[in-house]
């Protein structure tokens, strides 16, 4: 209460008897931007803001028979479906956090790219409705375009609306409800073409069509939430007096020429890996029915797994990965189960439950431990254009490796794409070798413990300190001598309650020692 009390004294009008505090005091919780309820409110529009998104990204997953079926296409361009939505952002991914600070703002940034996500859907179903694959193609171009850049809006709200502990929570539970998304499309689409096709009577483009754009009922409510969200944060601002949410990034592409050794190969890593899981889970529906005769709702249930794995698994190793520290240790096991999972999936007929759910597991493990390693190898005025070209290079190897796993798969099948897919995670595992041995020898800090790492924080805080003293003294041209005296300043600023007199004596002696 007393809290509570504090944040309404700051408020224009919170006089005694003024309408503001009345106006306040008569709200709901629920109501009450201040209140924790009204934040839940908040909360749940965030979630289901980048819901339709990741639903609709693996819509052609989960519906890979019928749409080279029925679009009477090959597997390379059926992958061309995946390689459109990422060739917009390897260039977009860097300016993302500049549209939303600089241009539009995150109210509408965030309804930009929803519209852009929305209208793409529903190009993609209107080109499977007109028999016109080539429109698909520009409609997850579109798709693309909003898709990674809502990703970001998602994000500067979290950090706008939630401050403190919390943020980590609220960052857990988005992506847990990104993973909902791509699980339920997995697990619903095949089931939907299904009723649609005997309500006409009949599979085909037409079937197709119905059923994507049922889909996209997903990207509307989404686009729905980003109204509501934008309202609500309007209202906010209102009465409480906040600025609008900013993503905080700096993008500098000269910066590219400073990054270190070690940040190349993080990116090396990410690249490798991701080019591994993505793609194959792209193609991964109709490889379980062919090799284990699987029937497609089946195959959907096991093709979603890694999804439904690491919904309630990613926040939990992001919560031990922080306690625990040794980022590249947990990385290099990551990896390694990775490759495991596709040497069994590739050569073994053991159930492949166990290969996806291992797979799931090292998915969720990599992703909390190696991209917060950017943030301990790049300054914080580099972590915008670091972040900015991990993502872009990621795009860039998802787009090519796609239309590559499509001719692979259309020329030697499966087994050889599951052989292309353990080479990339080995190339991955060297990379991550190579990255331990540069951190061991550079004295890096990405293997460090927690504590190891808690302990050289506090001692580069008592450094930066010092050099804060050491300017001052530099600027104020005292004598070393006098240091005494900047000492007690210091001490005053952290609350020393120190006798006037006293201060004034101080203060005169390091007077008296100016240079002329």
């Amino acid at each position: 209460m007393a809290v509570e009390e504090d944040q309404e004294a700051l408020l224009p009008g919170s006089g005694d008897g003024s309408p503001g505090r009345t106006e306040r005091r008569q709200m709901s919780a629920i109501c009450d931007p201040s209140r924790f309820a009204h934040r839940v409110v908040v909360l749940v529009l965030m979630c289901f803001l980048g819901f339709g998104s990741y639903f609709c990204y693996d819509n052609p997953a989960a519906l890979q028979t019928q749409v080279q079926l029925d679009m009477k296409v090959n597997t390379a361009n059926f992958m061309q479906l995946y390689a459109f939505y990422s060739w917009p952002n390897v260039v977009l991914c860097f300016f993302g956090g500049f549209l939303i600070d600089r241009l539009f703002g995150i109210r509408l940034g965030t309804i930009i790219f929803s519209l852009f996500v929305c209208a793409g859907q529903v190009i993609f179903a209107a080109g499977a409705l007109f028999n016109a694959f080539w429109l698909m193609e520009v409609g997850r171009l579109v798709f693309g375009i909003g898709g990674e850049s809502l990703a970001v809006a998602q994000n500067t709200y979290a950090v706008s609306w939630f401050k403190g502990k919390e943020l980590n929570l609220v960052f857990g539970l988005q992506l847990s409800m990104a993973r909902v998304g791509s699980t339920v499309n997995m697990n619903v689409m095949g089931l939907v073409y299904e009723r649609i096709k005997d309500a006409m009577g009949a599979a085909g483009y037409t079937t197709l069509g119905v059923t994507l754009m049922i889909g996209s009922i997903t990207c509307l409510f989404s686009l729905i939430c980003a109204f509501v969200l934008g309202y609500l944060d309007r209202r906010a601002e209102k009465i409480l007096n906040k600025e609008q949410g900013k993503t905080g990034e700096v993008i500098k592409l000269t910066d590219v020429k400073d990054f270190s050794l070690s940040l190349w190969l993080i990116f090396l890593v990410c690249v490798f890996y991701y080019v591994a899981v993505f793609p194959f889970i792209g193609l991964g529906k109709v490889f379980f029915i062919e090799k284990y005769q699987f029937s497609p709702l089946q195959a959907g249930a096991i093709n979603s797994v890694v999804y439904i794995i690491s919904a309630p698994l990613s926040p939990v190793f992001g919560f031990v990965v922080d306690r625990v520290g040794k980022n590249i240790i947990w990385v290099m096991v990551a990896v390694v189960a990775t490759l495991a999972a596709h040497l069994m999936l590739a050569f073994t007929f053991w159930n492949p439950w166990i290969a996806m759910s291992l797979l799931g597991v090292s998915y969720s493990l990599l992703a909390c431990a190696l991209w917060p390693m950017v943030a301990f190898v790049v300054p914080e005025h580099q972590l915008g254009t670091a972040y900015g070209f991990m993502q872009s290079i990621q795009n860039l190897g998802l787009a090519i490796i796609a239309i590559v796993a499509g001719v692979i798969l259309d020329s030697r099948g499966y087994l050889f794409l599951e052989v292309f897919f353990s080479a990339c995670i080995c190339m991955a595992i060297i990379a991550v070798f190579m990255l331990y041995f540069v951190n061991l020898l550079r004295g890096g800090d990405l293997n460090l413990s927690s504590w190891e790492r808690e302990k050289l924080q506090k001692k580069a805080e008592i450094e930066a300190e010092k050099a804060r003293l050491r300017r001052e003294n530099s600027q104020s041209r005292i004598r070393p001598l006098s240091a005494f005296a900047v000492r007690v300043r210091y001490l005053s600023r952290l609350g020393a309650q120190l006798p006037e007199h006293y201060c004034s004596h101080l203060y005169s002696l390091a007077h008296r020692s100016v240079l002329k």
